[in-house]
C-alpha cells in the first residue's frame, strides 16, 4: 500500500475538520503503522476541557505553534496522550489521537504500546520517526460522532470521533 507523509496545510485547518480527516489515515512511529481509528477534537476558545483554554503557557506553547507538530503531555502520572496540533499558528486547537489499530484501544495504552513519551513533544509530523500518512486508497468505515470521554468541562460537546464499519465518502463529510 503506498503512503504519502500529510502536508503542513492538512493540519492548518479548522480543528474538527481536521479531526474528522484524520480517521483511516496512519501514524507510523519508528517504523511501526497503524490506522487511526478513533479521535477528540480540542478547541482552544470556549473549550474548558483544552489546556489552551487558558492561553498560552510553557505547557501549552506547542499548541499555539506552527500545525502539524505533536502535542504530548503526562496524565495521571502514568501515561502519555498524543494529540495533532491544528489550525493556522497563533491559534490554538489540537486533536488526542485516541485509538490506532494494533496499538491500543486508549491513548495511554497506544503511546505505551510504541513507546511514544514527552521526548515527542513538539515533533514535526511532517518528517521525522512520528508522523502521519495518507493510504493511496481511502479506508472505508462509518463515522460515530458522540461527546468527548474522561473529561468534566465541556464534556457535552460532540468532538469524539470513530470510524466504524460501513464508511462512504459522504457520511464522513455529515
Amino acid at each position: 500500500m503506498a503512503l504519502r507523509v500529510l502536508p503542513r496545510k492538512f493540519y492548518a485547518r479548522p480543528t474538527v475538520e481536521v479531526a474528522r480527516d484524520l480517521l483511516g489515515q496512519v501514524l507510523e512511529f519508528r517504523g511501526l503503522q497503524g490506522r487511526i481509528v478513533e479521535v477528540e477534537a480540542y478547541l482552544g476558545e470556549g473549550d474548558l476541557a483544552a489546556h489552551s483554554a487558558r492561553g498560552m503557557t510553557p505547557r501549552t506553547r506547542v499548541i499555539f505553534g506552527p500545525p502539524g507538530h505533536a502535542y504530548v503531555y503526562f496524565i495521571y502520572g502514568m501515561y502519555y496522550c498524543l494529540n495533532v496540533v491544528a489550525e493556522p499558528e497563533g491559534t490554538a486547537g489540537c486533536v488526542l489521537i485516541r485509538s490506532v489499530e494494533g496499538w491500543g484501544d486508549g491513548p495511554g495504552k497506544l503511546t505505551r504500546a510504541v513507546g511514544i513519551t514527552l521526548e515527542e513533544n513538539g515533533a514535526d509530523l511532517t518528517r521525522g520517526p512520528l508522523r502521519i500518512l495518507a493510504p493511496a486508497e481511502p479506508v472505508r468505515g462509518e463515522v460515530e460522532v458522540t461527546p468527548r470521554v474522561g473529561i468534566s468541562q465541556s464534556a457535552h460537546l460532540p468532538l469524539r470521533f470513530v470510524l466504524r464499519a460501513g464508511w462512504t465518502e459522504a457520511s464522513r463529510r455529515e
